[in-house]
This record gives structure tokens, sequence and C-alpha cells, in this order.
């Protein structure tokens, strides 16, 4: 019976992971595809082969990336960019996913320092993520502070604090294995021990 429950439990640690990772590759795969691949689907009827969708909106976003970089297409491109940063409502909620964007994939990455803060009145401490080292352009009173993005454990929701400079710690981790230990709880532990003052 015992070697029957340690069999099921293999199987839960070996399977589950790769039927999770699947599924969450397949369901990603079928979101982009649908993007531009509801819009063909009508033209090319039984010619539509899974994929095609997803070609479409990479080579589409190349297009675009390409002609945002020529001048005039550039011009109307930065005025269609100022336009939606001047209506209320819709340039806060254009302007977050800008920045988000650009600060995943533009040149001054955040999320590329890996910061270790200590819980005030505690000798806890808790590993964040180093997003804006200057608030003074925010706010001025902030000059001296950074803010640090605290991922909570089994999600990704987390809290933004706005911390002393001198408070923080910059260790020398990558931030995807810094990632994986706070999502995981700690349960997958990466070496990263040279710590430095920001």
């Amino acid at each position: 019976m015992k070697s029957i429950f340690r069999n099921f439990i293999n199987g839960i640690l070996t399977i589950v992971p790769i039927i999770l990772v699947i599924y969450v590759v397949f369901k990603t795969f079928l979101f982009l595809d649908s993007l531009l691949g509801n819009v063909l689907k009508p033209y090319l009827k039984d010619d539509y082969i899974p994929g095609i969708g997803l070609l479409a909106t990479l080579a589409l976003i190349t297009i675009l990336g390409w002609l945002s970089t020529k001048f005039l297409t550039g011009t109307i491109i930065k005025l269609i960019d100022r336009l939606l940063e001047k209506i209320p409502v819709v340039k806060t909620i254009y302007s977050v996913i800008k920045d988000t964007i650009h600060s995943f994939l533009g040149e001054k990455k955040s999320f590329s320092k890996v910061a270790l803060v200590t819980i005030p009145g505690t000798e806890m401490k808790s590993i964040g993520f180093i997003t804006a080292e200057n608030l003074e352009t925010f706010y001025n009173p902030l000059k001296d502070y950074t803010a640090v993005y605290i991922p909570q454990t089994f999600q990704f929701a987390g809290m933004t604090f706005l911390i002393p400079k001198e408070q923080i710690e910059i260790i020398d981790v990558k931030p995807e294995d810094a990632m994986k230990f706070i999502l995981s709880g700690g349960m997958t532990s990466k070496r990263g021990n040279q710590v430095g003052e920001l």
C-alpha cells in the first residue's frame, strides 16, 4: 500500500508540473493565435492552420516596430502616443501599460537589480526588485528613497515600498532566480552571496 502511495506522489511530482506547463503554453498559444487569427479565419476558411494568427501578429508587430523608426510613420506614431497621453482616463491606462512594457523590454529594464531589505522593527529580511532608483522626479522629498517591488509568494501580486537608499542592499542574484525563490516561498533556492550597497 505504501509503495502505491509513493508511486502516486512520484507521479504528481513528475507529471503535474509537465501537464501545467503544457496547459499554460497551449492557452498562451491559443490567445496569441486568436489576436489576428479570428480576423484571418473568415478569409482562409478551411485553409486556416493554427499558428497563422500568431505568425501574423508577430509579423505585424515587427513591421510596426520598423515603421516607428522611419520619419513619416514614426512621426504619426509619436502623435498618437502624445494624443493617448492627453486623454483623461485613457492616459492613465496607457502610461501604466507603456511603462510596464518598457520596464521589461526597454533599454533601462526594471527587475534587473535584486534587493535585500530589512523589515522595520525586526531582523527579518525580504527580497525584492529595484523598479525606480530616482524618485526625485516623482516627488522631491523622496530623493533619498528607492522604489522596491516585493512580490508575494505563490502569486504575481506584490507591494511597492519606498525605502531609504542606505537601507537597501543589492545582492548578486539573477532576477529570474530571485523571482523563482520568492514565488516558491523559498523552496527553490539558488546561490547568491555577494552583497553590496546601492
